[in-house]
């Protein structure tokens, strides 16, 4: 696992993180992040966008839990993200992130669409959720940018982005 990039999000806050120029010599990606939204409410999904493509060209499933109870969702393909977590919001407790990993795989195979598995979760002093994501890019181009966006990133978020090689 090579380190690519990071963003961490300073005081203004920032709308969205971008990485763009992705190395291609890698097998997988992964984007780390321990992120808070701007947002009202619970803040919201973590969600990407690859090569500037903000077109119905995506899907993404979840299974999840609160503590309390299971839950699930499905987006059909006529969706112009994918959703990988859910984060924080301004009314949960200051000071409170949502954190996750992304495995981005096979990202530079020009023969498949692109798919993407996630792990998420937000400990909201004993409430919370946690959940697994799986997302699908209907494109076979090679990934060379990642737009994240969570309705606004507050303060301290941080988004990594590793590369992976398999032997």
């Amino acid at each position: 696992m090579y380190p690519i990039a990071t963003t961490t999000v300073g005081s203004g806050g920032a709308s969205s993180i971008t990485f763009s120029s992705i190395p291609q010599n890698f097998t997988h990606l992964q984007l780390r992040f321990f992120a808070r939204s701007t947002g009202n409410g619970a803040g919201g999904n973590m969600s990407v966008n690859y090569n500037g493509d903000g077109g119905n060209n995506y899907t993404w499933h979840n299974v999840g839990g609160d503590g309390g109870s299971a839950f699930s969702a499905s987006i059909g393909a006529s969706n112009t993200s994918a959703n990988f977590g859910w984060n924080a919001g301004n009314n949960q407790t200051s000071g409170v992130f949502g954190v996750g990993i992304v495995d981005i795989l096979d990202y530079t195979n020009t023969n498949k669409y692109k798919v993407s598995r996630s792990l998420n979760g937000i400990d909201n002093n004993g409430s919370g959720l946690t959940g697994i994501w799986s997302g699908l890019w209907l494109s076979t181009a090679a990934i060379t940018s990642i737009y994240v966006n969570v309705n606004g990133f507050a303060q301290y978020s941080t988004v990594q982005l590793y590369g992976i090689t398999t032997a």
